[in-house]
Order: structure tokens, then sequence, then C-alpha cells
């Protein structure tokens, strides 16, 4: 069980949502959530795997030469 304070406005528009379309706040709050976490997580791991890359020591390349490698150049 979690409990929260929301801003007077932010609650509001979460009580105009639930009443409007006749679901549980519960609803919206734990979606919102969800979709929020997994932005965060995703940018959590990006962070992680760009300081694993450089304590690696190895040379990044450009796209484009990558592109020259692999023959993708238009």
């Amino acid at each position: 069980m979690l409990t929260i304070r929301l801003p007077a406005e932010l609650e509001s528009r979460l009580n105009i949502l639930a009443d409007t379309t006749k679901r549980p706040k519960s609803f919206y709050v734990r979606e919102a959530l969800e979709r929020s976490l997994e932005d965060i997580e995703d940018v959590y791991l990006a962070e992680a795997a760009l300081e694993r890359f450089r304590a690696s020591g190895k040379k990044a390349i450009p796209l484009e030469e990558l592109e020259r490698r692999l023959e993708l150049e238009d």
C-alpha cells in the first residue's frame, strides 16, 4: 500500500479523468507510474551501459564509418 499527496491541480485533473471515464483513480495512477518507471529504468540502464563502455577502454566509431564498413551507404 502506498499513500501519496498530490498537488491540488494534479488531483483535480485525476478526479476529472476518473469521473469522465468511470474508472478508478488508482487505474490511472498505476498506468502513469508504469510508463514513467519504464522510462526511468531505460535511462539508468543506458547510463550504466555507457559507463561500462567508457571503463572498457574500447574505441567508438562514428555512425557514418560503421555504415561504410557494413556497406550501408546510400
